[in-house]
């Protein structure tokens, strides 16, 4: 009989070792090892089943010496494009990069009860209409997602199919089935990862739901669902499985406590696309970023807003993230900041006042924090405002992240603005990076960042000096320095003001 040995495996990393130790060898985290069983017939077996999961067929002893598959040239590679699936929603294909590629492995983190059930459900119901989809909740029964699919009104289009389940129809009222017997979408309610690929292996759909990953589990690992050896063996055999048959794949991933999906980071090397799923509890719009793509652009953000219907699209985004531009309040600038390739323009708020304490506070939403410290230096230092005595807070209206330089000198002109307690013209943009010389520094897509404004209604935009570009009925003003756009801005020159209290 085959002996059990522990093995230690770190929740951070995923490093290995034979014997526990306090702290992770590889990744220096406290705490992190985890003890596992691992017994030689599972071993075997576990290589076993891999193999045949990958190739179809299992391995003999003349196969494991037969020659590898001769190599090609690049040339020799077939260069056809591959059509991308449709998903339905132009805010998730933008972020994909134009649609879905067939083979590919997208990975959607996110906060718990953020959307990402509600949006992949949504997403499976649109492509069910043209393709053969196979949805796994993992962590639901059959009846939790149908009830849920009923919320949202999507199964009145083209329905669920329980897969496996009979021919029993969900009747309204009227006696008119709610779900039709020909649907496209089918659920699996299972965890087991065998029987999920035996599934995949029979229905063969083009588009396949994994939600969540920390829920499925692999027999021939001792550990528990959701441990790193899970999760990184679930993910590797789908990722095989999904290559060899061409299936677009989503899986669903937890996230922890400081915002990074859960499990070891080679769960994001595996996949081909990650995004996460963001937004404020207290707010209706979510926003999907992507932060990995091999077949797109990084930083590609889509906007949504939730409904009573479920996630709907919010086709432009400026509108959502400007404040009333009709009651404007001292403090307030307006900026253009770009995610990815698309510019969205976003009202700045700054509240500067007299402090209460020996050191003041600085608080931020939406802008980073250091960065802020910076400008109030850089304000001091070159400009001549006593920022030292003061409390300052920046928030971004509507709670957008903003992290790209190009927000520096709407900060800078939001936050003198409250200071003297002027008003900055609503019909006018301010776009430009502010180095710790005092400098307006240019920035990268000016000429989309001037469209969008224009677009939107703008009049007015100061701009870094040598990035002049013209526009119909748009004033372009270039500045070299801060100080000469807090004064084209506010009007005047900015004086050292001694009797602030």
């Amino acid at each position: 009989m085959a002996k059990s040995r522990s093995l230690y495996v770190c929740n951070e990393c995923g490093a290995e070792f034979s014997q526990y130790f306090g702290k992770c060898l590889a990744c220096e985290s406290w705490n992190s090892l985890q003890e596992q069983l691992v017994s030689a017939a599972n071993s075997s077996t576990r290589q076993s089943d891999s193999i045949s999961r990958t190739t179809g067929r299992k391995r003999t002893a003349t196969q494991t010496a037969a020659k590898p598959k001769a190599s090609l040239t690049l040339a020799q590679i077939s260069d056809h494009p591959q059509a991308r699936l449709a998903s339905g929603y132009v805010e998730l294909d933008r972020v994909l990069g134009g649609g879905i590629v067939p083979g590919s492995l997208v990975l959607i983190g996110g906060d718990p009860g953020i959307g990402k059930s509600t949006l992949l459900l949504q997403t499976a119901n649109q492509l069910a209409q043209h393709y053969r989809v196979l949805y796994v909740c993992a962590e639901e029964s059959g009846q939790q997602v149908k009830l849920r699919a009923m919320r949202l009104g999507g199964e009145r289009e083209k329905g669920i199919g329980d897969r496996g389940q009979g021919e029993e129809q969900l009747q309204t009222p009227n006696s008119e089935p709610l779900i039709p017997s020909d649907s496209s979408l089918y659920l699996l309610p299972e965890t087991d990862l065998d029987m999920i690929l035996e599934e995949l292996e029979s229905l063969q759909p083009q588009v396949a739901v994994i939600d969540s990953i920390q829920a499925l589990h692999f027999n021939a690992l001792t550990s528990a669902s959701g441990s790193v050896a899970q999760v990184r063996e679930c993910t590797s055999m789908l990722m095989q499985f999904a290559k060899r048959q061409n299936i677009s794949l989503f899986i669903v991933g937890h996230v922890t406590k400081e915002g990074a999906i859960a499990g070891p980071k080679v769960l994001e090397h595996l996949v081909d696309t990650v995004l996460y799923f963001e937004g404020d509890r207290f707010a209706s719009h979510r926003l999907l970023r992507s932060v990995k793509n091999r077949f797109g652009p990084t930083h590609e953000i889509g906007v949504f807003e939730m409904v009573d219907q479920g996630l709907q699209e919010v086709l432009n985004p400026s509108e959502l993230f400007l404040g009333n531009r009709e009651e404007v309040s001292p403090g307030s600038a307006t900026i253009v900041a770009c995610e990815g390739t698309r510019p969205i323009v976003v009202e700045l708020q700054a509240l500067v006042s007299p402090t209460s304490y020996s050191s003041p506070r600085r608080s931020t939403t939406g802008i980073e924090y250091n960065r802020l410290l910076q400008i109030l230096a850089v304000l001091e230092k070159r400009v001549g405002i006593p920022l030292s005595k003061l409390d300052a807070y920046v928030a971004s209206s509507g709670g957008l992240s903003v992290s790209e330089p190009a927000a520096d000198l709407g900060v800078a002109v939001a936050v003198v603005a409250s200071f003297r307690d002027r008003l900055v013209d609503p019909r006018l943009v301010l776009i430009g990076e502010v180095g710790l010389g005092g400098q307006v520094r240019p920035v990268s897509q000016m000429e989309l960042r001037l469209k969008e404004a224009a677009k939107l209604g703008f009049k007015q935009a100061i701009i870094p000096k040598g990035q002049f570009f013209s526009l119909p009925g748009f004033e372009v003003i270039e500045v070299a320095r801060v100080v000469d756009a807090i004064a084209t801005a506010l009007g005047g020159r900015p004086e050292i003001e001694e009797d602030f209290n």
